[in-house]
């Protein structure tokens, strides 16, 4: 039986997938670690808001998160998710391709 004080000690982004048995490719875990952490815990923040959730509901979520997290990466690129700030701000001293015109 799985249990919320079992899931507090997880660490890493295999930890959580292998926790809910959420099959994955160690290659897309690599490239978007971070990025599907930082969805995870936004959603995770979501869930710990609702109010009573027994613990059971609480992790059924917390899979749920977890699984629409890895699967977002697997079809979409971290620019285009725009997860942390450095993707959301627009820079100033960038000339995009779609810019440049032929005169």
């Amino acid at each position: 039986m799985k249990t919320l004080t079992d899931f507090q000690k997880l660490v890493d982004a295999e930890d959580f997938l292998s926790f809910f048995d959420i099959p994955y490719d160690q290659t897309a875990v690599n490239v978007n670690r971070l990025h599907i952490l930082k969805m995870f815990s936004v959603a995770i923040a979501e869930v710990d808001e609702k109010t009573g959730l027994t613990e059971t509901e609480k992790l059924t979520e917390y899979k749920t998160a977890l699984e629409s997290a890895y699967q977002t990466f697997l079809t979409s690129s971290a620019q285009e998710q725009k997860v942390f700030p450095v993707f959301q701000q627009e820079h100033k001293d960038v000339v995009k391709l779609t810019e440049i015109t032929a005169e």
